[in-house]
C-alpha cells in the first residue's frame, strides 16, 4: 500500500486545557497512527509534530524497503556477488543489531532468509517442493556476509537481505523519539500493531492496547495497559494459507526453509518496539525453545501455543 498524506483525526477535548490529536497515515503496507495529548501545546503544534513522525516513518520505509529499487537494501541485493555497497552509520547500526539477533537466536533470526520467498508464494497457496527450496538454502547464511562500518557485501549472486523482521519496529521507535524530543509526554505511535507508548494519558491512566486473537479475526485475545514502552506481536495468522489441513505461515525457519508451527502468536512488552518485535519473532522461530527464550528476556509476554494454550508472564515493572 503506497504512503498517503496524514489524515487529521483531532477532536475537541472534553477536558479544559487539554489538547488531543490523532493522525492516521499509511506506510509500510498498513495503517499507522500517532495519537497525542498535551496540556501545553496547541493543535497546530501537535499536528506539526505528528507530521514529523509520519515523515520519519516514510523516510525509513524508503531507505530500507526491498520494494523500492533505490533503497539501500535493494542496492545491496542488486550488487550481490558483484561488489560491496557503501553504508552509512544508521545502516551499520541496524546490521549490527541483525548480528545480535542472529547470535541470540542460534542463527534462526537470519536477515538473509528472505530469498526463501521465491519458493514460498503465499498467493499460490501450495507448499513448494523440495526441488524448489534446495537451490535457495545455500543463499541463506548470515555468516557468509562481509561487512565493516563502511561497506557491506553479499558474496554470492542471488543472496539478499531484508529488514522486514525489525524495520517497522525501528520506525516506531524513531517516531517516538521525535515525540520525546518535542516535549510530548502523553501519547503513542502505532504502526499496524507495532506500538510504542511515550507516556500515559494526561489523566495518568495507561493506554489500553488490544492483542489480536490468532484464530478469531474480530476478537481480541487481551487488552494490555501500557504507560511506557512497546508492544509487538508475531503470529502465524498474518500471512498464511492452509493446504490439506495444514497451516503454512510466513515465518520460516532458515535452516529447514519450513514454516514454524509451535506457536499461534507471541506478544512481548519491552522498552523499545524493535526489542519487543524481534523478541516475539525469535520466540516464534525457536518453537519449542520459545518459552525459555522469553523467560530469559525478563520481559512480559503473552503467547498462544499450537493447541490454543495460553502462556504468560508479567515482569515486575510491566503489565501483561
Amino acid at each position: 500500500m503506497p504512503p498517503s498524506s496524514p489524515n487529521d483525526l483531532s477532536t475537541i477535548s472534553p477536558t479544559p486545557g487539554l489538547e488531543t490529536l490523532g493522525v492516521q497515515f499509511t506506510a509500510m503496507g498498513g495503517l499507522c497512527e500517532v495519537r497525542l495529548e498535551s496540556k501545553t501545546l496547541v493543535q497546530m503544534q501537535l499536528k506539526s509534530i505528528a507530521e514529523l513522525c509520519a515523515e520519519e516513518v516514510k523516510r525509513i520505509e524508503k531507505k530500507y524497503s526491498r520494494y523500492d529499487s533505490q533503497s539501500i537494501v535493494s542496492k545491496i541485493n542488486q550488487s550481490s556477488g558483484k561488489q560491496s555497497v557503501a553504508i552509512d552509520p544508521e545502516t551499520h547500526t541496524l546490521l549490527e543489531y541483525a548480528q545480535t539477533l542472529f547470535d541470540s537466536s542460534s542463527g534462526l533470526f537470519d536477515i538473509t532468509s528472505g530469498v526463501l520467498r521465491r519458493a514460498w508464494r503465499f498467493d499460490k497457496k501450495i507448499p513448494p517442493t523440495a526441488s524448489e527450496l534446495e537451490p535457495l538454502l545455500p543463499l541463506v547464511s548470515w555468516n557468509l556476509v562481509q561487512r565493516d562500518a563502511q561497506a557491506f557485501y553479499l558474496p554470492f549472486v542471488g543472496m539478499e537481505i531484508d529488514f522486514g523482521g525489525f524495520g517497522k519496529e525501528y520506525a516506531a521507535d524513531r517516531a517516538a523519539l521525535i515525540l520525546q524530543q518535542s516535549g510530548i509526554e502523553h501519547g503513542f505511535v502505532n504502526l499496524s500493531g507495532d506500538i510504542r507508548v511515550v507516556g500515559p494519558k494526561a489523566t495518568g491512566e495507561p493506554y489500553r492496547m488490544g492483542i489480536q486473537h490468532p484464530r478469531e479475526k474480530n476478537k481480541l485475545l487481551a487488552s494490555i495497559p501500557i504507560q511506557h514502552g512497546a508492544l509487538a506481536t508475531s503470529g502465524d495468522y498474518e500471512r498464511f494459507f492452509e493446504f490439506e489441513g495444514i497451516r503454512y505461515c510466513h515465518i520460516l525457519n532458515p535452516k529447514t526453509a519450513q514454516p514454524v508451527r509451535a506457536w499461534q502468536s507471541v506478544s512481548v512488552l519491552a522498552p523499545l518496539a524493535i526489542v519487543a518485535g524481534s523478541c516475539s519473532t525469535c520466540a516464534m522461530l525457536l518453537e519449542n525453545g520459545g518459552i525459555d527464550y522469553l523467560e530469559s528476556s525478563g520481559f512480559s509476554y503473552l503467547s498462544v501455543d499450537a493447541m490454543g494454550g495460553i502462556h504468560q508472564k508479567s515482569a515486575t515493572s510491566q503489565s501483561m
